[in-house]
């Protein structure tokens, strides 16, 4: 569940937004009654996927079956398919370039 404030709310207890966005929870922030903002903690760009799954389960936006494996672990490892993808898309050549040029 989200906090809600009105925009002049959430002006007047800018502090206290920033300290429930620093505890892990987001604020919903609303303007004459619609939703228009959200305010989300940062999240950090090098955690793993268990700590992101983490994450998003302590905000409440994650809802984790019963049934889940401890860990996530990768189906397949094919080193290099990042540049042979970009190989590959960097050297296709539209049809209709082609069409053009005759």
């Amino acid at each position: 569940m989200h906090l809600r404030y009105s925009t002049s709310d959430a002006k007047a207890r800018f502090s206290e937004v920033v300290r429930i966005v620093r505890s892990g929870k987001s604020v919903i922030i609303s303007y004459q009654g619609e939703d228009v903002a959200e305010v989300v903690p940062i999240t950090k760009k090098h955690s793993s996927i268990n700590q992101r799954i983490e994450e998003l389960e302590k905000r409440g936006a994650l809802e984790i079956s019963p049934f889940r494996k401890k860990s996530f672990q990768p189906i397949a490892s094919r080193p290099g398919a990042l540049k042979r993808f970009l190989k590959d898309r960097n050297n296709w050549v539209s049809p209709t370039l082609i069409h053009q040029h005759w």
